[in-house]
């Protein structure tokens, strides 16, 4: 069964970009496009994997990991924040922006495994 990846990122084309390269890989892929959407989608269908923006309308990557973390069902969900406002966060990856899509992929497959 192929691993679910959950892409939480505000710029439509950048989360289709990233959604098409996943899938084309092999991933079940769900998108959302802030935070608050993202905890929904999660707690519907829990990802193997999140790859998670920070600065975001509604509901922040800050937010979204800090409400993450206290959801049993997600804690232990590995995050890669995809942010060039990246700093020291508690993630299994961090991808400053701008990125190289090989860079995505790589992290993935590493985190995905």
């Amino acid at each position: 069964m192929p691993k679910r990846v959950l892409i939480v990122e505000d710029d439509r084309d950048m989360r289709e970009v990233l959604a098409d390269l996943l899938e084309l890989e092999g991933y079940r892929v769900s998108a959302a496009a802030n935070g608050r959407q993202a905890l929904k989608e999660a707690r519907r269908h829990p990802p193997h994997l999140i790859l998670l923006d920070l600065m975001m309308p509604v509901m922040t990557g800050w937010q979204f990991r800090a409400a993450q973390v206290e959801d049993p069902v997600l804690a232990k969900v590995p995050v890669i924040v995809m942010s060039a406002f990246a700093q020291d966060m508690d993630v299994a990856a961090l991808l400053p922006k701008p990125f190289l899509l090989d860079e995505v992929l790589d992290t993935v497959r590493r985190l995905a495994a």
